[in-house]
């Protein structure tokens, strides 16, 4: 089976196309970074009616997700420049629904969906944390320096509480200024990574619900910069979307 490794500001995939459904076990052996390829995840891409494509996407795991921002937007340049999309706009389906995508020369702005922040918090592992919804579950907490926090020992510990029966993600943010934040994310079956696109719109969200942010914001990740945007309810994020190699399984 062909494959490409792409990768959203170090946010890695292997994409192959459908229509397939590779096992748990599949998925864990390509995303192992020693035996494998090596990935933060996997995408499926298959040409749909119309104009459309299908996006499927499962957690370094094997774990299903909901939706993965940065991989909608590798989904988006893959479509664009393997001829499966008409045009630089179009919509690729995910499990939450379709989705709006806009690829141009150097980045890509896809629409995530409804973002929620449902307001109230609770003390976990000594974070005051904030929970949000991107259609998949987040947990915010605002902190004095994220770069200082060991997310790789309570990232895992916060996922797993009984407070989520279906795990989270979760977000460490420093407020940087109304317009600028920065962020480490801990991915719900994948661990620390270098960014996550629901994880910056989660965290923009919950920084603007409380007044923190402006609904315009640059999240710094260690991958780089991502730009979010809520608008009426409905998260945005652009940035690159890169191709690293291609190979056969």
């Amino acid at each position: 089976m062909d494959f490409v490794k792409m990768e959203g500001l170090g946010n890695d995939f292997v994409v192959v196309e459908g229509p397939s459904v590779p096992t748990a076990e599949e998925v864990g052996r390509w995303c192992d970074r020693r035996r494998g390829i090596g990935a933060d995840g996997v995408l499926v891409v298959t040409p749909s009616s119309g104009n459309s494509i299908a996006m499927d996407y499962w957690n370094a795991d094997g774990t299903p997700a909901e939706l993965c921002g940065n991989g909608l937007r590798c989904v988006a340049r893959y479509s664009v420049e393997r001829g499966l999309a008409a045009g630089d706009e179009f919509t690729i389906t995910t499990s939450l629904g379709p989705r709006r995508v806009e690829v141009g020369p150097s980045k890509v702005r896809v629409e995530l969906g409804p973002v929620e922040a449902l307001g109230g918090s609770f003390e976990l592992a000594g974070f005051d944390l904030a929970p949000v919804s991107v259609g998949n579950p987040h947990a915010v907490a605002f902190v004095e320096d994220c770069h200082a926090v060991p997310v790789t020992a309570v990232g895992p510990v916060i996922e797993g509480d009984p407070h989520y029966p279906e795990r989270t993600n979760v977000e460490f943010a420093t407020v940087i200024d109304r317009s600028r934040i920065a962020l480490r994310v801990w991915e719900r079956g994948v661990g620390e990574t270098l960014a996550c696109g629901t994880g910056a719109a989660a965290a923009v969200a919950e920084a603007h619900r409380s007044g923190r942010t402006g609904p315009s914001v640059t999240v710094l990740l260690p991958g780089g910069e991502l730009a979010v945007e809520i608008v009426d309810s409905i998260a945005w994020i652009e940035g690159p979307a890169t191709f690293v190699f291609s190979g056969s399984l």
